[in-house]
């Protein structure tokens, strides 16, 4: 949280004091409303005496000038150095907090060239867990300690990246509790939410022997990690595109196991989504991990084998 702070005006840090022992996920800032931070499901406001409130009615939030003040203490009033990163709609700041930006999208030949006339602000926390990838991941091995193709399943804000992150970490540092030999792992981290990257740094912990190649498409990043840097496991997150195919079974063939997710409740919900069918006709995951948020972010339902057997958790 000590670098968000650096980035807010005074007002706002005031009404922050004290947050970083709590759970905040994200702070919401949309010009002349209610600023919002949102606690796993709760949502809360800000009155005018700056205490939190659940009454949206009594939310008080940022005018026009504090609000530029905001923005330009984001981007070191520098927009046009950052104009390629907005034009994606979001910067990474040091920390790996993620800051999302909406407004005008300007456009050249069909495509976004900047956003201006920016009117939302959102400031994604990044926070790590550890551990929380221990109690399955010696089930995402072979008979020879080896990782086995896994997807991870559930729904948006579930806790796959987060998932993903710490079983880089487990297996790019090794465990000898757990049994699992410290391996080169690969990271194509396209959105910066695996590790975080703040100028090509993880800024999170992603285990020694992991190598991040940051802000690449999926498809081109796990052909680059396949050929320079010989991982023997491959991370990415949410696939999906039609190019993803190609690749995972490029790196499926080279004999490099993969750890990625998608979007799906289940097996089932799975399969009803048609982008997915060619991942699975090809046979490409051996084990499935599916996710929920039944008690938090990150509870794990269970895990299935290649032919969706439940290896542990509930049928």
């Amino acid at each position: 949280m000590r670098e968000v702070f650096e980035i807010l005006t005074p007002t706002l840090r005031k009404v922050l004091e004290g947050v970083d022992d709590l759970p905040l996920e994200e702070i919401r800032i949309r010009k002349n409303r209610p600023l919002s931070l949102i606690f796993g499901e709760e949502e809360v406001f800000i009155n005018a005496r700056g205490e939190y409130t659940f009454d949206q009615d009594n939310g008080v939030g940022l005018a026009e000038e504090e609000f530029l003040a905001l923005f330009q203490l984001i981007t070191a009033s520098s927009y046009y150095a950052l104009e390629e990163e907005l034009k994606q709609g979001y910067i990474t700041i040091k920390g790996g907090h993620r800051i999302g930006f909406t407004g005008q999208a300007v456009l050249e030949n069909g495509k976004i060239r900047h956003i201006k006339n920016v009117s939302s602000i959102n400031i994604r926390i990044a926070r790590e867990i550890k551990g929380v990838a221990e109690n399955f991941a010696p089930y995402l091995v072979n008979n020879n300690g080896e990782p086995v193709n896994t997807l991870i399943l559930s729904p948006p804000r579930s806790g796959k990246t987060t998932m993903l992150r710490d079983l880089a970490r487990i297996f790019a540092n090794g465990s000898a509790l757990l049994g699992i030999p410290g391996i080169p792992v690969g990271i194509v981290d396209e959105r910066s939410e695996i590790a975080a990257s703040y100028k090509g740094e993880p800024q999170l912990d992603v285990g020694i022997r992991a190598d991040v190649l940051d802000g690449c498409p999926k498809a081109q990043g796990m052909i680059i990690l396949l050929r320079s840097m010989a991982p023997k496991l491959i991370v990415t997150d949410e696939i999906g595109r039609e190019e993803d195919v190609g690749a995972l079974v490029e790196v499926a063939n080279a004999g490099v196991a993969i750890f990625t997710s998608a979007h799906a409740r289940d097996m089932d919900d799975l399969k009803r989504r048609l982008r997915f069918l060619p991942f699975l006709k090809l046979g490409i995951f051996e084990r499935y991990v599916i996710l929920s948020r039944r008690e938090g972010p990150g509870t794990v339902e269970a895990v299935l084998d290649a032919q969706g057997k439940v290896i542990i958790g509930r049928d």
